[in-house]
């Protein structure tokens, strides 16, 4: 697997995850939901990838909605339409709807973001740009996901590879206690 790359499997029992995690993996991180119904995924559905910001590019889809970070129609200055202090001037279009209704400190509805996403960013505001701002947002994310319903799993300590032996286990052990295995 290239570090760019991500594969994506319908896993219903710890069994199945361990055959595609040693058929296809290992991997730095994987992703699924924490939440049921999922939100942009399957049931049952994982994602993993070696790069954390292709993974969590895969999850919001994108490249496929032809998402991209802009500078959004807002005037600080305007103290005629009320704004919530935090927010920045910079949006993600094509933002998914579905994460419309999660609490988060690094986006609001519709995809605007917030002053949290551009203090990873240590230059003046005037001189940052799209690319830096989509950084700065994944790696914000990265520290958020599972607040907005997800489990990530990324190597712990000096592992190369996710950390998900606790949770297999638990997993396995559930399996077990409901006859599957």
């Amino acid at each position: 697997m290239s570090v760019e790359s991500i594969e994506r499997g319908i896993l219903h029992n710890s069994k199945e995850f361990k055959t595609f995690w040693g058929e296809k993996g290992p991997f730095k991180y994987a992703l699924t939901s924490s939440d049921f119904p999922p939100v942009l995924l399957e049931p049952e559905e994982w994602i993993f990838s070696n790069d954390i910001q292709v993974l969590l590019k895969a999850l919001m889809q994108f490249d496929k909605q032809k998402m991209k970070i802009v500078k959004a129609p807002f005037n600080p200055e305007n103290k005629s339409i009320l704004r919530p202090e935090k927010l920045s001037p910079w949006k993600i279009n094509n933002f998914p709807e579905e994460w419309n209704v999660c609490l988060s400190d690094i986006f609001v509805p519709k995809g605007h973001l917030t002053r949290t996403v551009l203090e990873r960013i240590r230059m003046p505001e005037e001189a940052i740009d799209p690319k830096q701002v989509e950084a700065a947002f994944f790696q914000c994310l990265e520290t958020q996901i599972e607040q907005i319903g997800y489990l990530l799993f990324k190597p712990q300590g000096s592992s190369k590879y996710a950390a998900i032996k606790k949770y297999l286990a638990e997993w396995e052990k559930d399996d077990q206690d409901a006859g599957l295995l």
